[in-house]
């Protein structure tokens, strides 16, 4: 399979949730912290404690906030009000760091004139994040759940996504973090790469360790 355009995941792939060290200090420590951001942003989740609509808090922007501050408030960060001060916080671009790799495979890929699409199960703009960090012209096009309607695994958000790049699904790479809801590109006939969503300072390069696997950098 010659890949000729790639597909990136946004949270645990390409950025990850880390907020400072200490900002929930005198409501949680930072190991508690550190896992309920996990439980956040996590692609899927078999954890029952979750609030109802959990799994279609992706699919638009009131459903996203409702579900994550009750989730906030369930954790002990306070009343409804601070949890919604919480979650205003988390949006914030300056809480998303970007892997080691990221900018480098970014400005790689577009040295290439490979397309790229960023595809992500989101409730909320993302594209302040690719901003933020200066980040935004490396990218073709940002394809987020909330805005199509649409879910990974749906085939249907692979093929929106593998339209945006110009490049038929067979000839396109799917990066991730969950085979669950990112190896569902592998209905269309794409290539699936799963990396780690580990925190960024313990995954220097599997991006470009993912990219390489299929040919696409060497």
């Amino acid at each position: 399979m010659t890949i000729r355009g790639v597909l990136f995941d946004f949270s645990g792939t390409l950025f990850r949730l880390e907020v400072a060290s200490g900002w929930l200090d005198g409501i949680m420590d930072d190991a508690a912290a550190s896992e309920l951001m996990r439980r956040m942003t996590a692609p899927v989740t078999a954890d029952s404690d979750v609030p109802e609509g959990f799994e279609r808090r992706d699919l638009d922007e009131l459903t996203h906030r409702r579900v994550h501050v009750e989730m906030l408030v369930r954790a002990g960060v306070g009343n409804h009000a601070k949890a919604d001060t919480v979650y205003d916080r988390l949006l914030e671009p300056a809480s998303w760091k970007p892997f080691p790799d990221t900018g480098e495979v970014l400005r790689m890929l577009r040295a290439a004139q490979v397309p790229v699409v960023v595809l992500s199960n989101i409730g909320w703009d993302i594209r302040t994040v690719f901003q933020h960090y200066g980040l935004l012209d490396l990218v073709d096009d940002v394809v987020m759940s909330y805005k199509e309607g649409l879910l990974k695994p749906d085939p249907e958000l692979f093929r929106i996504g593998c339209e945006r790049l110009g490049v038929p699904p067979e000839h396109v790479l799917m990066v991730g973090d969950s085979e669950e809801a990112d190896g569902g590109a592998a209905a269309l006939g794409s290539a699936v790469e799963i990396v780690e969503p580990l925190p960024t300072d313990q995954r220097p390069d599997a991006l470009l360790g993912a990219l390489k696997a299929r040919g696409v950098m060497r």
